[in-house]
């Protein structure tokens, strides 16, 4: 897809309140030295990043979104960029981060035990995915998804791992995300209004229906483990 990452990534940098929405069930676990892997434009980074986290690397393999992400953080002093996979980075974390990446990894079992192996011990190991397999759709193959995950998948124990917490969120878009399968199936990337919506309109609405449905139901997956 010619214009992937570019339209994807910038349309979805713009989704501040869904990413801060996501973020408050995990920044209390984001300290010391931090890995975010796939780190894109740094729609994550920019709402989590401060002055008391010991050092951040961001990877990236997309050229686009390394020259992106050394433009927006250089001035940030604690903020390195790397173009090597986590098997290759010599180097052990306190946190490693994968929001909206382990779905572009055809294999993901492999890439999570190589992020297993970087950790600290008594480190978190954070994911955000997309969820449900129904609505695998034209974005999901336009920007190189395998798959989309259910909870399922996230075991308990997954790789001896601790699991902390598992949330489903944004059960508005779940629905969004569904009918607009159905209604613009031609249609691959949302447009800058849709996304507006989705964000200012139904995100707000999302957060109490959420917390209602207990974080069962949504069109993400946000999990967290530690490494004992």
């Amino acid at each position: 897809m010619k214009n992937y990452p570019e339209t994807a990534t910038e349309r979805f940098d713009g989704a501040n309140l869904h990413i801060k929405y996501c973020l408050h069930f995990v920044k209390k676990f984001i300290y010391g030295d931090i890995l975010e892997v796939g780190a894109g434009c740094g729609s994550f980074t920019k709402n989590y990043l401060n002055k008391n986290l010991k050092k951040i690397i961001l990877t990236d393999l997309d050229i686009k979104n390394i020259s992106d992400l050394k433009k927006r953080f250089k001035k940030e002093k604690n903020v390195k960029i790397s173009k090597l996979p986590v098997k290759k980075i010599n180097k052990k974390f306190d946190v490693i981060l994968y929001f909206h990446v382990l779905e572009h990894i055809k294999n993901d079992n492999a890439e999570l035990i190589s992020a297993k192996s970087r950790l600290k011990k008594n480190g978190y190991l954070i994911i955000m995915v997309p969820s449900g397999k129904k609505i695998f759709g034209n974005l999901d193959k336009a920007v190189g998804h395998f798959r989309r995950y259910e909870r399922s998948f996230f075991k308990k124990k997954l790789l001896k791992l601790k699991r902390v917490k598992l949330y489903s969120l944004d059960i508005f878009g779940y629905w969004l995300y569904f009918l607009n399968k159905i209604f613009f199936k031609k249609e691959i990337f949302p447009s800058k209004f849709k996304i507006f919506l989705w964000d200012k309109i139904f995100t707000p609405m999302t957060i109490v229906l959420d917390r209602i449905l207990n974080y069962k139901y949504g069109k993400c997956i946000l999990v967290i483990y530690q490494k004992n």
